[in-house]
């Protein structure tokens, strides 16, 4: 089992996952971060440290749609292993629907 990011993650992208997680198997996307399925060892430690509660277990139904982004992106987006700085707003985006097809951005992030 791994852990996914979902679309809660973006336009927030908080990064508290980042600090806690024990692998580094975090990637960062210009405004979303997405999980690689095959360096998650399924500890669990990021999804209690989500505000928006992005990231969720492949169980979950939910999952489903997003293990693909995930895996396609952790593939072309840079590393992250250091907490970085959410953006201005994300506290206004953090509860906002349908944030996949009015915000995603296949750019990748700094990767700081």
């Amino acid at each position: 089992m791994t852990y996914v990011v979902t679309e809660s993650c973006i336009k927030c992208k908080y990064m508290d996952c980042v600090e806690v997680c024990p692998v580094d198997c975090f990637y960062e996307g210009e405004n979303m971060l997405v999980i690689h399925p095959d360096e998650c060892i399924d500890c669990g430690v990021c999804e209690p440290e989500c505000p928006p509660k992005a990231i969720v277990p492949d169980s979950d139904s939910q999952a489903e749609n997003w293990l693909k982004l995930n895996t396609e992106y952790a593939a072309k987006w840079p590393n992250i292993t250091r907490k970085g700085t959410p953006p201005p707003d994300a506290e206004a985006h953090k509860d906002e629907a349908d944030k996949f097809k009015k915000y995603f951005s296949d750019k990748p992030g700094t990767g700081a």
